[in-house]
């Protein structure tokens, strides 16, 4: 792969459209602007990050989330791209724009979750693969749709969608985002038919003929026809580090404020991250604050900052490898020995003492019920539209969901769309109002 080609600012949906009107935003800039401004995006406040929306105290939300990832994105897209203008000073590549391909990327990366935090993708699969929605595997498959789209529910390939599909009554291309954009939020690159049993996968059926042309369009390998495989796209890693960095740490604060783990085991772990002489002078600095909040933030900013740089060197150092298509996993796993290891502990902690948390256990608990009702009631709708209560439930399903798809794999793809989309609060409120807990003010 060469850079020239990978950073392309070619946009999907409008490859045969020739402006006249000139922009002063590059591009990518556009990108990030036209995702800020999307609905998809306004709706991510009142989607769960990990712990309950927040009561008294503040927590993050998946709006909150995206924006911090973006902005540690933009950094690591900064440095990388400072470096490789200076080991290729003669390239016509456009590597000042790095910074902006992923930090729009990593605006984008979680469009497509579901709601209520990640037990919201289990309940999604779960329903297809042990729940009601069995029976719909046959007409599915003898269709010859993809049923493993539905089985191994992917949050990150649903944002592809959401970004590309042409729902009805919308513009060709979906966000008409450019193909780097694109391709920077494709984690998994690969068909749902290669996922392993895992919920890691790149794009659904209905994407895959799409994404194959923007990756052959950008020089990315084809490692494998069908099923389709292709290489990481090489932006990826640093959205996916970008990811990895706040999901650990910004967790770790927030349970702090909700008083799941003490002052003096959040500043163990974050210390952790730094050698001898910065947990000396980090612990010098906190004596100059007294709040407890703060003293942790102060190391939040510590770790994050320490994490960008050595993950950016990463990159740099294997440039070659990640072109080539050789790197394997992600740069958090290859950063120095301390900072990985207290990576790891970080990792352990928050999966033992922060995840399985009664109010987390709680929310995937609601999840499971709520998401499961509202996919069982409107697969129902779909197959059987001409009775009565089916027109009720359909009317609710807005006209840019396909619902009246051909085939059977386009219909429960039109109401995942539709449930995928939702918010915590919206979702809820719906399933009170079809089981009759909660009525419409009269």
């Amino acid at each position: 792969m060469n850079w020239k080609q990978l950073l392309s600012a070619k946009r999907f949906g409008m490859e045969h459209y020739k402006g006249a009107k000139k922009h002063e935003r590059t591009e990518f800039q556009r990108d990030y602007d036209r995702l800020i401004f999307s609905s998809p995006f306004r709706r991510l406040q009142n989607k769960t990050q990990v712990f309950p929306l927040p009561g008294s105290v503040f927590v993050h939300n998946r709006l909150t989330h995206s924006l911090e990832v973006s902005s540690v994105g933009r950094s690591l897209g900064e440095n990388v791209a400072r470096a490789l203008r200076e080991k290729y000073p003669r390239s016509a590549a456009h590597f000042e724009e790095i910074g902006s391909i992923v930090s729009a990327a990593c605006l984008a990366h979680d469009l497509g979750n579901p709601p209520f935090g990640h037990s919201g993708e289990k309940a999604i699969s779960t329903f297809f693969s042990e729940g009601s929605g069995t029976y719909l595997k046959t007409p599915v498959e003898e269709e010859g749709g993809r049923w493993a789209d539905f089985t191994f529910f992917e949050g990150n390939a649903n944002a592809l969608r959401l970004l590309m599909h042409q729902f009805r009554g919308r513009r060709r291309g979906g966000f008409a985002m450019t193909y780097a954009t694109l391709a920077s939020i494709v984690k998994y690159p690969y068909s749902s038919e290669l996922s392993g049993g895992k919920n890691k996968f790149g794009f659904f059926a209905s994407e895959e003929d799409d994404y194959r042309n923007i990756a052959v369009d950008l020089g990315i390998d084809v490692l494998n026809g069908n099923p389709l495989k292709l290489a990481r796209y090489p932006l990826v890693y640093l959205v996916e580090a970008a990811d990895d960095i706040c999901y650990q740490v910004m967790d770790i604060e927030d349970a702090h404020k909700l008083h799941l783990v003490s002052t003096e085991k959040a500043m163990e772990l974050m210390l952790g991250f730094f050698d001898e002489e910065g947990r000396r002078k980090r612990t010098a600095t906190l004596s100059y604050v007294s709040d407890v909040n703060e003293q942790i933030s102060y190391l939040r900013a510590g770790v994050i900052g320490l994490l960008v740089e050595e993950c950016s060197e990463v990159f740099t150092d294997n440039e070659e490898m990640i072109l080539n298509g050789e790197f394997t996993g992600s740069l958090i796993k290859h950063i120095s020995p301390v900072a990985v290891s207290a990576y790891n502990n970080c990792s352990d902690f928050a999966f033992h003492k922060i995840y399985r948390s009664k109010d987390v256990l709680d929310i995937e608990l609601a999840g499971y019920r709520i998401i499961g009702f509202l996919l069982d009631v409107f697969t129902n709708a779909i197959q059987n539209k001409d009775h009565a209560y089916s027109k009720l439930l359909l009317d609710r399903i807005p006209d840019q969901y396909e619902t009246n798809s051909p085939s059977m794999y386009g219909k429960i793809q039109s109401v995942i769309d539709y449930i995928s989309g939702m918010t915590d609060v919206y979702a809820l409120d719906l399933y009170r109002k079809i089981t009759g807990m909660g009525l419409p003010d009269i």
